[in-house]
């Protein structure tokens, strides 16, 4: 296989939704009823298959498996799904800020020199 190979390209993908219900499971070591449980509290959305069987990515998995830890150590699942959206928009707004003073920084750095 080459790396024009398009299924090269889709297992590379962390979005690609490459793996089933029962795998995702397996790998996260959680149940079927958890990945809906998740589902239900919208923390992700799995694909569907042709068939309708929900897929799962790499990506989601990931996220899961946040919520498994929590869920672990006793936090209500609802609660898990809520914490791991709020520190991801958390994660994000601070991204942004960071962005907006670097180029707040930069402007005030051109600013000075043209008035010098």
């Amino acid at each position: 296989m080459t790396s024009d190979n398009p299924l090269n390209d889709r297992l590379d993908d962390d979005d690609y939704p490459a793996y089933t219900m029962g795998r995702a499971a397996e790998m996260l070591g959680a149940t079927p009823a958890f990945l809906r449980a998740i589902g239900e509290a919208r923390l992700i959305t799995p694909l569907r298959s042709e068939g309708g069987h929900r897929r799962y990515s790499r990506y989601q998995l990931r996220i899961a498996a946040r919520a498994r830890e929590l869920v672990d150590k006793g936090t209500p699942i609802e609660a898990a799904c809520r914490i791991v959206i709020l520190e991801d928009q958390l994660e994000e707004a601070q991204r942004i800020n960071a962005e907006y003073r670097r180029a707040a920084s930069e402007s005030a750095g051109h600013a000075g020199s043209d008035s010098a």
